[in-house]
């Protein structure tokens, strides 16, 4: 059977495309665009609702904006840019502060509801009537809670926000009652996109995650799933994705707490259930823990992650949540380091761009998504 025969319903693709451009991976100038258009307009994962205290205010980065996300005594949630309408100082200085019912200005002080940024005092300052105390509130940042992660956008018309598969693919876990039991973070010398190209294919999977492909066998196939395969037809026997005797993403295989009570059975035996949600994070659910990853741009060949891993809080005193994370943290580094050394290689004058392979669909589809997104914007 050859390519051009491949099923209907195969995801491959049924030529080789050519990737996006060196310069997107190494000109400032494209981040630039990518920060305005995509980074801009579309929804930022910042973390869990959880992490953000109430009676407290923090600093976070959407895209090339400084952001604060106030979390009132009452719990409310409100995100502004963190910048003072007076005459643009930061209002947010350190990572965490505390705030009451006002957010006040350090350089001028004025003063501002926390709840909704409207101008309440202006400090030493005695404006004349000319001056709109309503026109000068705090500028808003949309925000939006999804399955207890809190998402940002600068947009003051965002689209709604999209994944991979249906938002509703997590409902039967308890999503929004999980806690965070671990935090890993990590400077990769890529540029995002080269990171999100490594996590959307398995080419690289048999020769950078021998434990990896150990844990889930099509993977050393160089596939992701069974429908990658050039001869896969929709009459193939299923067969499950972890190894035999496995239940999750641990060294061992082995469930670190009972499984959630609210899953089938199908949702159980997969082993695991990714969501991804571009430009900025994914989303990895086993039967137990729930892992989250975030890729935010720094320079156009460094990107920050941050992985977490959360459980649920009945469960966390009676687990060690390193022991869990430490399987996921060696693919992690190990695509880290893939990924830069991928990154040093488009450094040389010798390379144009990619030759997609028709397993590497997901990059095709990534590809078109990012050109749609910055075209006919600055």
């Amino acid at each position: 059977m050859g390519q051009e025969d491949r099923h209907p319903l195969s995801p491959r693709l049924g030529h080789c495309p050519a990737g996006l451009p060196r310069s997107a991976y190494l000109d400032a100038g494209w981040l630039e665009r990518e920060m305005a258009s995509i980074f801009a307009r579309h929804w930022v994962m910042v973390g869990r609702v959880s992490d953000f205290t109430p009676g407290r205010m923090r600093r976070v980065t959407v895209g090339n904006a400084p952001v604060i996300v106030a979390r009132t005594a009452d719990g409310g949630i409100a995100a502004y840019h963190n910048s003072c309408p007076h005459r643009g100082s930061e209002l947010c200085r350190a990572e965490v502060e505390e705030i009451g019912r006002l957010i006040r200005c350090p350089y001028h002080a004025f003063a501002y509801a926390a709840e909704d940024g409207r101008l309440v005092a202006t400090g030493h300052a005695r404006p004349t009537a000319d001056f709109d105390r309503a026109a000068h509130g705090l500028r808003d940042v949309a925000h939006q809670v999804w399955n207890g992660f809190l998402f940002l956008s600068l947009s003051t018309n965002p689209p709604p926000l999209h994944a991979d598969v249906p938002l509703s693919t997590l409902d039967n876990w308890p999503m929004a009652s999980l806690v965070t039991g671990h935090r890993w973070q990590a400077d990769i010398e890529c540029n995002w996109k080269t990171f999100w190209e490594n996590y959307s294919e398995c080419l690289h999977c048999p020769g950078i995650h021998p434990e990896l492909c150990d844990m889930v066998p099509v993977y050393a196939r160089g596939i992701m799933g069974v429908t990658e395969a050039h001869d896969w037809q929709p009459d193939h026997p299923t067969q499950p994705n972890l190894r035999p005797g496995a239940q999750t993403w641990t060294a061992d295989g082995a469930l670190c707490a009972p499984p959630f009570p609210g899953l089938s059975d199908a949702e159980r035996a997969v082993g695991y259930t990714f969501v991804t949600l571009w430009p900025t994070a994914y989303v990895v659910a086993h039967a137990d823990y729930v892992r989250s990853v975030r890729i935010e741009p720094l320079a156009p060949e460094r990107t920050r992650l941050t992985a977490e891993w959360h459980f649920a809080p009945e469960a966390l005193p009676k687990l060690d949540p390193a022991a869990v994370a430490a399987f996921a943290i060696t693919v992690l580094e190990q695509d880290g380091h893939a990924a830069e050394m991928n990154q040093r290689g488009m450094r040389s004058p010798a390379f144009n761009a990619a030759r997609l392979m028709p397993e590497e669909y997901e990059i095709h589809n990534f590809h078109r998504w990012i050109l749609s997104e910055m075209e006919d914007r600055p």
